[in-house]
């Protein structure tokens, strides 16, 4: 009797925590403001569209302090609240299937870009661990946080969890090419172990633990146009995982692989274990 209430009370948890999946389609148009580049608006217009399926789907967190409504555009109105974060939803996109179309318009002067994407989604039963990363530039103390970087600048990261885990570290460029920062080039098992409550410093020999110091990547950005965007996505799970299968680049640059390899590395992932968190910062580079 015992193992059979043992086993009920296991079943009855699981479906406690079971997390649906679902394949949606959506469509955004963004008026973009003045200082936002094309690219900058095409990111912006397909995370609204994702946001935007999770939340008919699954439904969100209201929030009467950060909600605001979209004015109307046209003589149309729409009732989806623009200011709902990825936090505020109750799912998570987890693929993009296929490409992304983009129709780029202007209305006034005004930067339209509608967008069409089509991706699986998963509903939210858990909270996400709650860690704590910090992009940094030319210094690394949190202090020197920052989003825009000039050429020639430092690159560093801090990261802290409140759990032990495994951590990946990803940078995406203007032209969708992939580098994996972390785990090292000489880090042949292709993990990094992180330890809870520790505050860590990467890409700096200086003040990488001594046992560290001869595979640490020291990276100093470039920018070869005048304006360049990438992102940067940290990758943090409690359960083991190993980095994407990528190639050797020419020396002085990461090990790389194409975004598509990455986003289907990523979604398999995410498929099989519902604690990883990827967290995506926007990075400018100015020549």
């Amino acid at each position: 009797m015992r193992n059979i209430l043992t086993i009920f009370l296991l079943l009855f948890s699981c479906s406690l925590f079971a997390q649906k999946e679902k394949t949606v389609e959506a469509e955004f148009t963004y008026y973009a403001p003045e200082n936002e580049s094309p690219s900058q608006a095409k990111q912006a217009a397909l995370k609204h569209a994702q946001i935007k399926a999770i939340a008919s789907e699954f439904g969100t967190i209201v929030s009467q302090s950060n909600i605001t409504r979209m004015e109307n555009k046209g003589g149309e109105s729409t009732d989806y609240f623009l200011s709902i974060g990825s936090a505020d939803v109750k799912g998570e996109w987890i693929e993009t299937i296929g490409k992304p179309v983009y129709n780029i318009t202007y209305d006034d002067g005004i930067l339209v870009v509608n967008v069409k994407v089509k991706g699986r989604i998963r509903e939210i039963v858990r909270s996400a661990i709650d860690f704590q990363a910090h992009i940094l530039r030319n210094g690394t103390d949190d202090k020197f946080e920052d989003d825009t970087f000039g050429d020639g600048d430092d690159l560093y990261l801090s990261f802290v969890s409140p759990t032990k885990g495994f951590l990946a570290v990803y940078l995406v460029d203007e032209n969708s090419e992939v580098y994996c920062l972390l785990p090292y080039r000489d880090q042949e098992d292709g993990i990094y172990p992180i330890r809870a409550n520790k505050r860590y410093v990467f890409f700096n020999r200086d003040i990488a633990p001594q046992q560290e110091r001869q595979i640490v990547d020291e990276y100093e950005m470039r920018c070869d146009e005048g304006i360049e965007h990438n992102q940067i996505y940290v990758i943090f799970s409690p359960n083991e995982f190993a980095k994407a299968a990528d190639a050797t680049t020419s020396e002085g640059l990461p090990r790389h692989l194409t975004y598509q390899d990455f986003n289907r590395w990523l979604a398999k992932c995410r498929k099989h274990d519902v604690e990883m968190t990827p967290r995506m910062f926007n990075l400018t580079l100015k020549r």
